[in-house]
């Protein structure tokens, strides 16, 4: 049973929208995570965290990584150390501290994400394909609505 099953007639709208947008990112990020494994043998937060490499050609510091992922730099290292042995990432030097590195893609790595962020693309719109244009655009506005009205009040 999923979450939006869970609520009831008697449940607010409010609750039952949110449990629908947690339904949807949850199937979303099930089928997401099936074609990255399918099709690049490789996981949703490796694809992450090459995302994050993608954005800083220069790279990005370990805990500058773990912040934007919002994940604990345990993790971030994990990633990073299985990256780095198969080629697709590199650990560099920062100039004046021998403590510290950055992460960054390899051309390698950099060609690979392009390949992934293609086909992840294509996977997105495809998990839309029941909306048309104009109903695309409606849900983005009302969500960007919701957004903002967190923003203000945050």
């Amino acid at each position: 049973m999923d979450l939006e099953a869970r609520a009831h007639s008697e449940h607010p709208d409010e609750l039952r929208l949110w449990l629908r947008l947690l339904t949807c990112t949850q199937l979303i990020e099930k089928q997401l995570r099936t074609e990255l494994r399918t099709q690049f043998e490789t996981t949703l937060p490796r694809f992450d965290l090459m995302a994050q490499l993608e954005r800083a050609p220069d790279g990005l510091r370990m805990n500058e990584l773990s912040r934007r992922m919002m994940v604990t730099g345990g993790n971030v290292t994990g990633i990073t150390d299985q990256l780095e042995a198969e080629g697709l990432v590199e650990r560099v030097e920062v100039e004046g501290d021998r403590r510290a590195y950055r992460v960054r893609l390899t051309p390698r790595g950099r060609r690979q994400f392009h390949a992934m962020a293609q086909a992840h693309e294509g996977w997105i719109v495809d998990a839309f394909a029941g909306l048309d244009a104009a109903e695309i655009k409606t849900l983005r506005t009302l969500l960007g609505k919701v957004k903002e009205h967190f923003q203000e009040t945050a």
